[in-house]
C-alpha cells in the first residue's frame, strides 16, 4: 500500500471502531448526533470537500456529490448510523479500487522497468562517469557492466555477453551478443562487460519509444469506454433529478389527496435511491479491465497502443500475412544440392584417381555435392548478395581468395570466375541460356543457382527462405480462435509462395506482388468482409508500413528496434513469434468478455435495487451493497484481465 492508502485504512479502522462503540452507548437526542458526527467526519471529510469544490467549479453531478447528499440527508433525518455506514463502506470500496488499480500499474511498471537511470561513459583517464542518458550523443562509447540495463541503442565494439530481453519480449530465453552485433536499450546485461557505440539518441532509442507507447495507450479509448463515459455524463444528472422527484412529488400528491405527506419516508427513499445509483462500478471497472488487458498483453511482449485496438482484436476474422520476415525468417539457406550425373561421375573418378577412399556415401554423390557447392561459393565470394552469403555459409570453410581470378558479375544473371583455373559460372536460368547450355528446369520450390564448370552444366543448388519454427502452429491457433481466413501476400514467385503456403496451411496466397499491390489486395478484402468483422495485417513493420496503416489492425512482427514498426503498427510484437497473434486475440476476447460481464452485472443489480428503493423495499444497507458491493465485485472481475493463461 502507498502512504495515502495506509492513511485511508487508518481512518476506516478508526471510524469503524467508533461506529461500533456508539452503537452500544445509551445516548440520544443532539448528543447522539454530535457523537456520530465524529466518525462521519473522520471517514468522510475528503468526500464532502470534493463535493463542495465540484459544486464551486460547476461539476456538480459526480459520485462525491451523490455520497455527500445521501449521507448528510440521512444524518439530518436522524439515520446517524446508516449515514455514517454508507460513507464508511464507500471509502472501503474506494480503497479496494485504489489497491486494484495500483496492482495493475505495478504490473506494467515492473514490466516496463527498463528506463535506465544512467549511462556509463569513460572520461579521458579511463574512469567511468554516470551520465544522464539524455546527454549522451550519437557515436559515444558507453560501458555496460554485468547486471546493468543497456541505456541506449548501439553496436557492440568490445566484449561479449548474454542479455536478458524478457522485459521487451516476454521471453526468458537469453540472447548472446558479441562484437559487431546490434544491441537495443532495455535489455539487461547478464554476464560480460560490454562497450557499445551508440547509434541513436536516448529519446529515439527503443526503450523510450516503448515507454511512450505504453504510457499513451490509455489515450485511445475503446467504444465500450466511450460509451461508459457518455453514459455517466447523462446518467448521474438523470438519477439526481429522479431522486429529487421521488422526494418531492409523492408527498405533494399525498397532501393533495388528503393523506399524510410522509416527507421523511420519501426523502429516505430518495437518499437510498441516490446511494444505489452511484455509477462507480462501471466508471471504475471498465477502464480497469482494458488497462489490465493491456498490462497482461505487455507482460507477454505484446504492446497494444490503445484499448480500441484490443477491442478490435476480439472481432478479428481475417488475418493477412506478409511472408518474408513474418512467417519465414528472411534468411536464405541452402536446402538442396543437385549435381548432374556427368558431374557426379567426374568428381567420383577424380577422387578415386587422387587415392581417396571413396565410401558408399561418396558414390551416392556427396563428393560431387561438396565440389559443386565449393565452386559456387568461390565464384560468389566477392558478392554481397544474400544468396552469395548463404552459399559461403553453407560451404563453411574459409575462402582462399588466391584461388579465384577473373571475377565478373553480370547484373540480373549471376557471376563468372576462374576457380583453380576452371571456368565457373553461377547464376539463374538466364545465365545458362546466354551460355547456350541446357539445364534442369523442374527444380522445385526455392531460389535456384545453376552452376556450369568449363562450359558444361554441372547441376544446381536450391536456396530457400527458412520457415519460422512456430509459423504452422500460429496458423492453426488462429483458426482455432475463430479466424475465417488466413491469407499470405508476397513478392516471391508463385511456386515458392504456394510451397510455403502449403507447408503452413494458409488458406489463400497472392504472389509476385509489389508493395502497392499488397495495399490493393487488402482493400479488396476490406470490402468483402462483414461490417462487424475486423481484418489484421501482420508484417515486418519496415517495408509494410502502408498496409499496416490501412488494415483495421496492423501488427508489427519481430519489431525489436524498428522505428517504422512502432510508428506504423497498432500492436507491436516484441519478438518474432507469430503464435503471439492468437495469444493477443485470446487476451482481447477475454478482456471484452469481462467488460460485458461487468456492464450487465452492474446495470442489472442497480436497476433491480433502484426499483426496490423507489418502492421502499430496499433500505440503506441494501443500497450500500448495490453501490460498494457491486463495485468491489466488478473490480475483482476486472483484475482478472491482468492474468494471462498459457503464455
Amino acid at each position: 500500500m502507498t502512504r495515502k492508502q495506509k492513511k485511508i485504512l487508518y481512518r476506516i479502522v478508526t471510524a469503524g471502531f467508533l461506529l461500533v462503540v456508539l452503537h452500544f452507548l445509551p445516548v440520544g437526542g443532539y448528543l447522539r448526533m454530535a457523537l456520530y458526527l465524529a466518525p462521519y467526519l473522520v471517514i468522510g471529510y475528503d468526500i464532502l470537500r470534493k463535493a463542495v469544490l465540484g459544486i464551486l467549479h460547476g461539476e456538480v453531478f459526480d459520485e462525491n456529490f451523490l455520497m455527500a447528499v445521501a449521507t448528510v440527508g440521512a444524518i439530518v433525518l436522524g439515520e446517524y448510523a446508516e449515514g455514517t455506514a454508507v460513507m464508511l463502506f464507500y471509502q472501503i470500496g474506494e480503497l479496494f479500487q485504489a489497491v486494484a488499480v495500483g496492482k495493475s500499474r505495478r504490473n506494467i511498471t515492473a514490466l516496463m522497468d527498463i528506463r535506465p537511470d544512467y549511462a556509463n561513459v569513460e572520461d579521458g583517464e579511463g574512469n567511468l562517469e554516470q551520465t544522464d542518458p539524455d546527454d549522451v550523443e550519437i557515436g559515444t562509447v558507453i560501458v555496460v557492466r554485468p547486471g546493468e540495463k543497456v541505456p541506449i541503442d548501439g553496436v557492440v565494439v568490445e566484449g561479449s555477453s548474454t542479455l536478458n530481453t524478457s522485459a521487451l519480449t516476454g521471453e526468458s530465453v537469453p540472447r548472446e551478443v558479441g562484437i559487431g552485433n546490434d544491441i537495443i536499450s532495455g535489455c539487461v546485461n547478464i554476464s560480460g562487460l560490454l562497450k557499445i557505440r551508440t547509434t541513436k539518441e536516448f529519446g529515439e532509442s527503443t526503450v523510450s519509444k516503448i515507454l511512450d507507447l505504453v504510457e499513451n495507450s490509455s489515450m485511445k479509448k475503446s467504444r465500450s469506454e466511450n460509451f461508459i463515459t457518455k453514459f455517466a455524463r447523462y446518467y448521474t444528472p438523470a438519477v439526481c433529478y429522479s431522486a429529487l422527484a421521488l422526494a418531492v412529488l409523492p408527498p405533494l400528491i399525498n397532501m393533495l389527496m388528503g393523506n399524510p405527506a410522509e416527507w421523511s419516508a420519501w426523502v429516505i427513499r430518495a437518499l437510498t435511491f441516490l446511494v444505489i445509483s452511484c455509477p462507480c462500478a462501471l466508471v471504475i471497472s471498465i477502464p480497469l479491465s482494458f488497462f489490465g488487458g493491456i498490462g497482461g498483453a505487455s507482460a507477454c511482449g505484446i504492446l497494444v497502443k490503445g484499448s480500441n485496438y484490443l477491442e478490435a482484436m476480439a472481432q478479428a476474422k481475417y488475418v493477412v500475412f506478409d511472408k518474408t520476415g513474418t512467417l519465414t525468417k528472411g534468411v536464405f539457406e541452402v536446402t538442396g544440392i543437385y549435381p548432374t550425373e556427368g558431374f557426379w561421375e567426374k568428381m567420383t573418378d577424380e577422387a578415386i584417381a587422387s587415392g581417396e577412399n571413396v565410401t558408399e556415401g561418396d558414390e551416392q554423390g556427396s563428393a560431387a555435392c561438396l565440389r559443386l557447392l565449393e565452386y559456387a561459393a568461390y565464384a560468389e565470394s566477392y558478392s554481397n548478395h544474400p544468396i552469395s552469403k548463404s552459399l559461403r555459409e553453407a560451404y563453411g570453410d574459409t575462402i582462399d581468395n588466391g584461388r579465384v581470378t577473373e571475377v565478373e558479375e553480370i547484373s540480373g544473371h549471376g557471376v563468372t570466375a576462374r576457380v583453380d583455373g576452371h571456368k565457373v559460372a553461377a547464376g539463374n536460368a538466364r545465365l545458362m541460356d546466354n551460355m547456350g547450355l541446357s539445364y534442369t528446369k523442374d527444380t522445385g520450390a526455392g531460389t535456384v543457382v545453376h552452376v556450369a564448370v568449363d562450359d558444361s552444366y554441372a547441376g544446381y543448388i536450391l536456396i530457400a527462405d527458412v520457415i519460422k519454427e512456430h509459423s504452422r502452429e500460429a496458423i492453426a491457433a488462429l483458426k482455432a480462435a475463430g479466424v475465417k481466413k488466413t491469407i499470405m501476400l508476397t513478392g516471391d514467385g508463385r511456386a515458392v509462395a504456394e510451397h510455403v503456403a502449403a507447408q503452413l496451411g494458409v488458406d489463400e496466397v497472392k504472389s509476385e506482388l509489389l508493395p502497392g499491390d499488397k495495399v490493393e489486395q487488402v482493400e479488396k478484402l476490406l470490402q468483402e468482409k462483414g461490417a462487424k468483422e475486423k481484418l489484421i495485417f501482420v508484417g515486418d513493420g519496415i517495408n509494410d508500413a502502408p498496409v499496416l496503416s490501412r488494415a483495421d489492425i496492423g501488427i508489427a512482427m519481430g519489431a525489436l528496434g524498428s522505428d517504422a514498426a512502432i510508428e506504423a503498427a497498432d500492436i507491436v510484437l516484441m519478438d518474432d513469434n507469430p503464435k503471439k497473434i492468437a495469444l493477443a486475440m485470446r487476451i482481447a476476447g477475454r478482456c471484452i468478455r469481462i467488460v460485458y460481464e461487468n456492464i450487465v452485472f452492474a446495470l442489472g443489480v442497480k436497476g433491480i435495487c433502484l426499483i426496490l428503493g423507489a418502492m421502499g423495499i430496499a433500505n440503506m444497507w441494501m443500497a450500500i451493497f448495490a453501490d460498494v458491493g457491486v463495485m468491489v465485485i466488478a473490480v475483482l472481475n476486472a483484475v482478472r484481465c491482468l492474468k494471462v493463461k498459457g503464455k
